[in-house]
């Protein structure tokens, strides 16, 4: 449905993407992968028209609707449910439950309805965007790292709306779990080009590497080749009875291709440096309780973190996690209780306060310099080498720098100072999967203990070994894996919020009756036009095709074979025109039953 051909974009000396050739057929969701900085984004724009490539050129079927989520917020409605509800089509606009269901599913709660959405985080705010973008069904649904903004709930829910899309899917995560339940091909850029596989993100890193190794083996062997040849060429050519072979050497070297050996891309590449403690307990906190407002967000919290200790920090967004982890390094102070620390802890942060916090104004050694002034500038360098700003990128200002990397200066600056306590606050959010996997191979190595507020299933997983729950309005400790937690119940409670959320006014018989004849009259309306439409392109397909009938009568019966060429081209044109309207009838009879099975449920929802 959307082909993109030769695609070429640069920004300056910069080259992004250089002939790319892929497409999205028809019901694919397409995951898309590739390094920050590969030009996942900047395809997004391309294929969105919000941008133009440099050459090549992007095929979109007339009336085809694209749904990207804007990073410009705007409202224009005083409710969030009303504001929600823009986004449904004209033929669905008093289905406001359909709103209702995505606003639950993305953690918006029943009184958060009538509420302003000015009122609400940025967060939230995207949320409601991409309620209004789910509502309103395009055709393929263009979505950049959605995860970024939603807690772990709200990521279960999206995953399984993605999992029922019915129309085609391009979407970027850097969270490959959840990216793989979802996708049916993957797209994936690398080196500036662009392949694309049948199957999850796995199959594409192991198709890249599988040929990546191929090319290798190749180029070595063709370079052992050429060495042989031109060392023949040396040694034989003046001689008379070897010319002969000398000069058949010297034609087959011009023949043999020159492989370019392939670059070395730069991969995240460290350990944390841990700091020696003795003491088996290394922070305790006795009662603690921290509140915004009259209400408290952390209530009576008793904990004990070992050394060694893996503690994933899990609950919806607003419950009280990192408020929890600025409590640990004392940047809040508890308004009761007590934290005990060990006498040679050692804190290494990581949160958006310090990404904030960054000297706009500094180049990259010089802030990680900054996190400990005992290190020579050539450490500093070093260090920043590791987070991938090697040689002149370590100069670079970090007012110049991407989300993605000043999140990598951030990290640069732990391993600065050696530490036995690391307190991280949604580390991985702007990672992408190899430096994802550098960065959980540096946790699994670390030696002393960590506490990880992250949304990843895929993160909590393979990482912690006890988890703290924040809940509504309390906080609970479960020693244990994720996968144990999943199974003993995990969110249930939470689900069993969400399905008690869209609990629905009785309807009194004679409102039923009344809805009943509205959703019946709109159902007609809705579906009135596609029919006509429908009826409209069978008929001209019908006298197409008899014309095209009369048509191969008229050459077999023309002997003389002068209007052949003629006839026979005027038959290809309405053949191929016929070809066109089936395909037009096929996704017309697709959105009639959907229209169909969507008025179905309302009108059986309706009565009772």
């Amino acid at each position: 449905m959307i082909k993109l051909e030769k695609i070429v974009k640069a920004y300056g000396a910069d080259q992004i993407l250089d002939g790319i050739d892929t497409f999205i057929g028809k019901h694919e969701k397409c995951g898309l992968v590739g390094r920050n900085g590969a030009g996942k984004t900047t395809l997004f724009r391309l294929i969105c028209g919000l941008e133009e490539p440099d050459s090549g050129t992007i095929t979109i079927p007339k009336q085809y609707r694209l749904g990207y989520l804007s990073q410009h917020i705007d409202f224009k409605e005083k409710t969030v449910l009303e504001e929600a509800c823009l986004g449904l089509p004209a033929e669905q606009k008093e289905m406001t439950y359909k709103a209702e269901a995505i606003l639950f599913g993305l953690g918006f709660q029943k009184a958060d309805l009538e509420k302003a959405p000015k009122d609400f985080s940025g967060g939230y705010q995207l949320r409601i965007h991409l309620t209004k973008l789910l509502l309103s069904e395009p055709d393929c649904l263009l979505l950049d790292e959605p995860t970024n903004y939603l807690d772990i709930l709200s990521i279960r829910w999206l995953r399984q709306f993605l999992q029922n899309w019915d129309r085609e899917l391009l979407i970027i995560s850097h969270d490959r779990e959840f990216l793989d339940s979802i996708v049916t091909h993957t797209i994936g850029i690398h080196r500036k080009t662009a392949k694309k596989v049948e199957g999850p993100s796995e199959k594409f890193y192991h198709k890249i590497a599988q040929e990546e190794e191929v090319y290798e083996k190749t180029r070595t062997t063709l370079d052992k080749k050429r060495k042989a040849m031109e060392s023949f060429i040396t040694r034989f050519g003046a001689k008379a009875s070897k010319a002969g072979q000398a000069q058949s050497r010297v034609k087959a070297l011009a023949k043999l291709p020159a492989l370019e050996a392939l670059c070395e891309i730069a991969n995240l590449s460290f350990t944390f440096p841990a700091a020696p403690i003795a003491s088996k307990i290394i922070l305790k906190g006795s009662g603690l309780s921290f509140s915004y407002t009259d209400s408290p967000l952390i209530s009576g919290l008793s904990f004990e973190i070992e050394n060694g200790a893996r503690i994933g920090v899990i609950g919806k967004n607003g419950k009280g996690k990192s408020t929890f982890l600025r409590l640990l390094i004392k940047e809040l102070e508890a308004s009761t209780g007590l934290l005990t620390e060990s006498s040679n802890l050692q804190i290494g942060y990581f949160g958006q306060s310090h990404i904030n916090r960054l000297n706009l104004d500094a180049t990259v050694e010089e802030e990680i310099q900054q996190a400990n002034p005992k290190l020579t500038i050539q450490e500093a360098r070093s260090i920043a080498g590791k987070m991938m700003f090697t040689q002149s990128r370590a100069e670079k200002k970090i007012g110049v720098l991407s989300g993605g990397e000043r999140s990598r200066v951030v990290l640069g600056k732990l391993l600065a100072r050696p530490c036995n306590l690391l307190l991280l606050d949604e580390p991985t959010n702007h990672l992408d999967v190899e430096s994802l996997e550098a960065f959980m191979d540096a946790l699994e190595q670390f030696d002393g203990a960590v506490v990880i507020v992250t949304h990843s299933e895929l993160v909590l997983d393979r990482l912690a070994t006890e988890l703290f729950v924040f809940r509504e309005h309390r906080q609970e400790l479960f020693r244990g894996s994720y996968s144990e937690f999943l199974e003993k119940g995990g969110w249930s409670e939470e689900d069993g919020e969400l399905q008690r959320q869209p609990a629905k006014k009785e309807m009194t018989y004679k409102d039923a009756k009344k809805r009943r004849a509205d959703l019946t009259t709109e159902r007609s309306r809705a579906l009135k036009p596609l029919l006509t439409r429908q009826t409209l392109i069978e008929n001209q397909i019908i006298q197409l095709e008899a014309e095209v009938t009369s048509l191969n009568n008229k050459m077999i019966e023309d002997a003389s074979g002068r209007q052949i060429g003629e006839l026979s081209k005027s038959a290809k044109e309405k053949q191929n025109l016929v070809e066109t309207l089936f395909t037009e009838l096929e996704e017309l009879h697709d959105t009639i039953e959907r229209v169909k099975k969507e008025y179905d449920l309302a009108l059986e929802a309706a009565c009772g």
